[in-house]
Order: structure tokens, then C-alpha cells, then sequence
């Protein structure tokens, strides 16, 4: 016996308005963050993100695989851009004490500075591309927004990560000082 077939749950319009929204936000953000970051550091947003995620870490060191899953970049990925952070003197690799099956990622100085150095400019673009065109309530419903699509996309994630126990600077360049 032969089962009938599933038919698509098309879009509705506000739905297909809506997708069509984020869609071009999705593919024109990336690219605003990536153009401002290699004009005023030099470096790409994948870079920055990666610096920024491995400052917000105890002793600012991760392992590969875990900075790759936060970075939101596959291994082979985060493995070409540590390799040119690494020629650059930004980051370095060893393998993990504790397990030696696992490499870690340190920050060094230099790529603490070179995040510092780079955050005031790119937090700016980030509020100025996204910020500054939504209201309170609106910045609230964006993060519960974020989140709910994130973990219907992997329910095991974790996308929350903003904050750093030290003070370290977040991925848009927080102050020190929250």
C-alpha cells in the first residue's frame, strides 16, 4: 500500500516576508562586520570572533574542538585561521596536558592587544548596523528570537556565551569593566 505523499508546508506571506528579512541579513551582516574589521584591524570577523572567544576563556586557552563549536566554524576552518593567527603571534597551539588526544588554543599577549585594539571599532559597527535601528523591547525580542532558532538548529548548543568572568572583552568588544 502506498502512502500518500507529504505535502510542503508553504510559507505564508508574512512568513515568506520574514524569512526573505533575515535571509539578506544573514548574507549582507557577515559581510558589513567582515569589511569593517579588515579596513580598520586588518583582520577578518572569523578572526576577531575567534580571539575574542578564546579572551572570554579561563587563562585564555581552549581546545580546538570546543573555540571551533563557539566560533561557529568547523575544525578544518578554525585549524587554516589559527594557523595564520599563529604566524601573526596572536595564538599558539599545544597539545592538551590533561588529555593529550585534544589541542588547546592560548591566546598570547599580542593577540590580547590586537582583540583589545580591534574591539572599540567593531562593537561601533555592531551597534551602529544592528543597535541603533531597534527599540529596548526589540533588542530582547531579537536575543529570545536568536536563541530559539539556534536551538532549534542544534538543541544541545550553548547560545548564550556573552559573558566573561573576567572582564575579558566579549565578541562585540564589551567593556571591561561588566
Amino acid at each position: 500500500m502506498e502512502t500518500p505523499e507529504r505535502q510542503p508546508r508553504w510559507l505564508e506571506e508574512e512568513e515568506m516576508a520574514a524569512w526573505l528579512a533575515l535571509a539578506g541579513l544573514l548574507i549582507r551582516l557577515p559581510a558589513a562586520l567582515d569589511a569593517q574589521l579588515l579596513r580598520d584591524a586588518g583582520i577578518s570577523h572569523f578572526d576577531y570572533t575567534v580571539m575574542a572567544m578564546l579572551s572570554m576563556s579561563p587563562e585564555r586557552t581552549m581546545r580546538m574542538s570546543e573555540l571551533a563549536a563557539v566560533a561557529n566554524g568547523s575544525l578544518s576552518r578554525l585549524s587554516r585561521v589559527v594557523d595564520r593567527l599563529e604566524r601573526r603571534g596572536w595564538v599558539f597551539r599545544r597539545p592538551d596536558p590533561s588529555d593529550g588526544r585534544f589541542t588547546l588554543a592560548i591566546l598570547t599577549q599580542e593577540g590580547w592587544d590586537k582583540v583589545v585594539a580591534s574591539a572599540p571599532g567593531h562593537v561601533e559597527a555592531v551597534r551602529r548596523f544592528v543597535f541603533d535601528a531597534l527599540t529596548k523591547a526589540q533588542v530582547r525580542q531579537l536575543g529570545d528570537i536568536g536563541t530559539r532558532i539556534q536551538r532549534a538548529i542544534d538543541p544541545e548548543s550553548d547560545c548564550t556565551r556573552t559573558r566573561s568572568s573576567d572582564g575579558a572583552p566579549r565578541p562585540t568588544g564589551g567593556r571591561a569593566a561588566d
